[in-house]
């Protein structure tokens, strides 16, 4: 195969560009071969000229010849065979010593033919050869400008001015695309905003709604989630509910004396009170004899009178708080004063003249100091009732509980601070936490204070206590044990008072729980022996024989809030018997 430029149609016909058209493609036109590639001519023949017209011969022609651009008559053409006999005997040599020196032949003029025939315009016509050149060697860098090898071409830059410039319809092709790329991006962006702000909308609203009816259940105002709307088993609802108790002696280390009060809270009614003791509740000790608060607290100290009270009122209490009259003192004056309505002018206790000023004036909103709180929460005028004392103590406590940190944290050091010696069976971390919660509700308005109504002889009346006992307390919320000795309460009816004591002897020798409860106001004829629960007919029957009393006096019915078999000594009682 020849797909040299310089190769022609018969093998050894050369072109050379010229030019170029419109669309960059190089233009070609015939030249004529080099001197040296001449036939050598014999004497007595023509040179040979092979883009001549030739004349007829006879001899030696064969095939083709016509001229179309002639007289219209066809014209032999000679043979011609390079590789034949007639060939000169210089041939040519496309790879010889003119193309490897890289210079160019020199182009001699072909000898006209010796048959004078016309050249037509179609001879004189360049040629488009759209043939590849043949492979160069690179013989190194070669200088700007310089002779370019034979066969290579010399292209220049303005003819690929059309790859490096884009037109401007790809440029604004190219601003489109990326017009509408940015455009959707936008959009894809704009929704992803939308679809998130639409998702934290919806968490809000959830949120929202999750902490409303959270808060509702919390204040107890959420419809059919409130304890008042139970009505039926509204003693059951009460004593099924939650308390933590401490009770808290306060001991007046001037005058002597004590006062005692139990700080409840309700976590599951969200309510706080103070329930203020008397010191004449009539309490049993530890060898099963009748004494009073104040006795017990003297005598049995704190773990005695706390077992008491639990026996008496049915309760749980968690721990004893003691506060002395001096950390009272300190109490107000860490927590900033408190602010009460005091019920009465109350005297400095250090005053030596007579006629001097109140320490405690009586009005509303009367802010008082760690001296002027102690003062009044210890005074009894002449003539009160120990209550009335009782009463200033608990408005004090409550005055504290409102100026005291809500804050579990801030509330412990304030106790802390106290360094004070607790009870055992209070840790100063404990009393911190209940008295935080105590003061949230205090804070709150859910808090509030209770005297326990007690009659003269120190006995509970079962329709003034039932207020307390039940409902702020619990009542009889607190089973005894499996072990534990069953509490008989007994009332003399007999108008004889050593019925009483006799009573008393039988029960604690028949291994019950004497509960004392009093004298009836009017004596009356028959005993009666009544239970409350079902489980307890059998000690009623027992407490009953054990009294020398008929089985036809036992009765079910309701029972004294602290005992579990209610006893009224009628004059059919016997002692003795």
């Amino acid at each position: 195969m020849n797909d040299r430029y310089d190769s022609g149609y018969d093998g050894d016909q050369q072109y050379e560009i010229v030019g170029y058209d419109d669309y960059g493609r190089p233009i070609y036109q015939q030249v004529a071969p080099p001197q040296q590639y001449q036939q050598q001519v014999q004497p007595g023949q023509q040179p040979y000229d092979p883009y001549a017209q030739q004349a007829p011969q006879t001899q030696g022609y064969e095939g083709y010849g016509y001229d179309p651009y002639t007289t219209g008559q066809q014209q032999p053409v000679p043979s011609y065979d390079p590789y034949g006999p007639g060939a000169p005997a210089t041939g040519y040599d496309p790879y010889g010593q003119a193309a490897s020196s890289g210079q160019q032949p020199r182009v001699a003029e072909q000898t006209a033919p010796s048959v004078p025939t016309p050249r037509t315009a179609q001879a004189e016509q360049t040629a488009h050869v759209p043939q590849q050149g043949r492979p160069v060697e690179d013989d190194g860098p070669r200088a700007p400008g310089g002779p370019q090898p034979q066969g290579e071409r010399d292209y220049s830059t303005q003819q690929f001015a059309f790859v490096e410039e884009p037109t401007g319809d790809s440029e604004d092709v190219i601003d489109w695309l990326n017009f509408t790329e940015n455009r959707t991006e936008r959009r894809e962006e704009a929704k992803r905003r939308a679809r998130g702000r639409a998702i934290a909308l919806v968490v809000v609203l959830a949120l929202v709604a999750v902490g409303g009816v959270g808060y509702l259940w919390y204040a107890g105002k959420l419809p059919g989630a409130s304890s008042s709307d139970t009505k039926a088993g509204g003693a059951t609802s009460a004593a099924a509910q939650q308390r933590d108790v401490v009770v808290v002696h306060l001991h007046n280390t001037k005058k002597g004396g004590t006062s005692t009060v139990l700080l409840v809270d309700n976590t599951t009614t969200k309510q706080g009170a103070t329930v203020l003791l008397p010191n004449s509740l009539a309490l049993t000790d530890d060898n099963g004899s009748t004494t009073t608060l104040a006795k017990s607290v003297d005598g049995d100290g704190s773990s005695g009178t706390r077992d008491a009270l639990d026996t008496v009122l049915g309760t749980d209490i968690e721990g004893t708080w003691r506060l002395d009259t001096p950390y009272l003192q300190n109490l107000v004056e860490l927590v900033g004063n408190i602010d009460i309505d005091t019920n009465a002018d109350v005297p400095d206790p250090d005053a030596t003249k007579k006629g001097t000023a109140p320490l405690v004036k009586k009005g509303e909103g009367q802010t008082l100091s760690g001296k002027m709180a102690v003062a009044y929460a210890t005074y009894l005028a002449a003539g009160e009732a120990q209550n009335a004392q009782l009463e200033r103590f608990g408005q004090v406590m409550q005055g504290v509980l409102r100026k005291l940190s809500s804050d579990t944290q801030a509330a412990t050091v304030t106790v802390q601070t106290l360094a004070q010696i607790l009870d055992p069976s209070l840790t100063d971390k404990d009393l911190g936490s209940f008295l935080a919660r105590l003061a949230d509700l205090a804070k709150g308005g859910d808090y509030k204070t209770a005297l326990l109504p007690v009659q003269g002889d120190g006995t509970l009346s079962a329709q003034a206590s039932s207020a307390v006992v039940k409902t702020v307390l619990g009542g009889t919320a607190k089973s005894p044990d499996k072990d534990a000795a069953v509490r008989v309460s007994v009332q003399n009816a007999t108008g004889d008072k050593g019925a009483t004591e006799q009573a008393r002897v039988a029960l604690l020798n028949g291994g019950f729980t004497f509960l004392e409860a009093g004298t009836a106001g009017a004596a009356r004829a028959t005993s009666q022996v009544t239970y409350t629960d079902a489980a307890d007919k059998e000690n009623a029957t027992e407490a009953a024989k054990t009294l020398g009393l008929p089985a036809t006096s036992v009765k079910k019915g309701t029972a004294t809030s602290n005992a579990d078999v209610s006893v009224v000594l009628g004059q059919d009682y016997k002692a003795g018997s």
